[in-house]
């Protein structure tokens, strides 16, 4: 039996990109993906991918795109991925706390330099690995630090999730 990888996709569900999670579930299992499951509508998809983790992801992005007239990037980790970003959270204890998973690791020299930028809500970061840590001292929704903020600023995209959404993840790609 193979494991079930979390495949995260950016901002479905916002903005007017949407995405059934009933239909993304039959997404992936016509890509071949077995033990299909999502967590809330919020672009959260377990499942067990056909061979290559990364190239079912592009394949998803493509059908998400083919179907549904947007892009969104998909980025996927193990449990234990998961579990090792979570417990490398350096803000504790943090008031709102989110991890954004990148699709690749950002030069070391940029990473550094966003992360000592001022965006004006006092936000804490932190990248280790190919995880932007974030700590918002006034909610979430106070911050200018979007998707495509940390894109252009680290150089590559990534999706946030909640300290508490992590972990539920975790747990329901280890049940």
């Amino acid at each position: 039996m193979s494991t079930p990888r979390i495949h995260l996709l950016r901002a479905v569900n916002v903005g007017g990109a949407k995405l059934p999670m009933a239909r993304l579930r039959e997404l992936a299992a016509g890509l071949g993906a077995t033990e299909v499951s999502t967590y809330i509508a919020s672009g959260n998809l377990l499942c067990v991918p056909p061979g290559d983790p990364a190239a079912f992801d592009r394949a998803l992005e493509q059908a998400v795109q083919d179907e549904f007239g947007f892009f969104r990037e998909v980025i996927s980790r193990s449990a234990d991925q998961l579990a090792a970003a979570l417990a490398a959270y350096p803000f504790a204890p943090a008031v709102s706390g989110h991890i954004c998973f990148l699709s690749g690791v950002p030069d070391p020299d940029r990473a550094a330099e966003f992360c000592a930028r001022d965006f004006g809500a006092g936000e804490k970061l932190a990248v280790i690995g190919a995880d932007l840590h974030l700590d918002y001292p006034g909610g979430a929704g106070t911050t200018r630090l979007s998707a495509p903020v940390i894109a252009k600023g680290l150089g590559v995209p990534g999706t946030a999730r909640n300290l508490r959404t992590v972990a539920t993840l975790i747990d329901l790609a280890r049940a």
